[in-house]
């Protein structure tokens, strides 16, 4: 997993000073993205991430609140992280079209280096209704705020269709990646999870409809 960067919320207490000094913060972190893609989240204890990460219980609460605020640490860290990341990499990037094939790359290969975070984003945020609104609400809008900005981009560029719906794109797009990456924890082949950008990307900008010019007629019954 890329290193979770530090990003809080001004609702949730400044970690103190030796955060920086010896990395607890990030170590917390990372034992919980383990511990709760191994056991669940609605299994797990603080302690089971206090043992994983080889600290005190109460330490763990010098940075975190609560369990809650472990899980919400993790995506929203994760995608603070992420975004930063996207936005440079398709800067230099003129083609709207390159950009989203370039954020489709990027999506399916930050989580097919680390399964236990994808398991954590993919499988254990969906089992808190109130979570995944608060989550939806605050970090991942961000997220498909930037998807939708490249494929307006390429409306007005004449890359995509002038004609469709930017946010229905988007969502079409996100759920595209975010179910590929779904496929590929259960699955558990250990095929690269980036092989799938292509395919992805040739069935959203292409359809299942052939082009006219590919059909052949089809022979008659007699």
């Amino acid at each position: 997993m890329a290193r979770l960067v530090a990003s809080r919320t001004a609702d949730k207490p400044p970690a103190p000073a030796s955060r920086g000094e010896n990395g607890k913060h990030d170590t917390i972190l990372r034992a919980a993205v383990t511990v709760f893609a191994r056991n669940g989240y609605f299994n797990s204890k603080v302690s089971d991430v206090a043992r994983e990460a080889g600290v005190a219980d109460g330490t763990v609460y010098l940075y975190f609140k609560n369990k809650d605020d472990l899980l919400f640490s993790i995506i929203t860290e994760m995608l603070d992280s992420f975004i930063v990341h996207v936005r440079t990499a398709i800067a230099p990037l003129s083609s709207p079209l390159a950009q989203l094939r370039e954020i489709a790359r990027l999506h399916l290969e930050m989580l097919g280096r680390d399964r236990d975070l994808a398991v954590v984003f993919e499988v254990e945020i969906r089992h808190s209704t109130k979570f995944m609104e608060e989550f939806s609400t605050k970090k991942l809008s961000e997220y498909l705020d930037l998807i939708q900005q490249v494929i307006e981009a390429g409306q007005r560029a004449g890359e995509f269709r002038p004609d469709i719906n930017p946010r229905i794109a988007t969502k079409v797009f996100f759920g595209a990646l975010d179910e590929m990456v779904t496929n590929w924890i259960l699955s558990r082949r250990g095929k690269p999870l980036a092989a799938a950008v292509e395919p992805v990307l040739d069935i959203l900008l292409h359809g299942f409809v052939p082009h006219p010019a590919s059909v052949t007629a089809s022979p008659t019954k007699e």
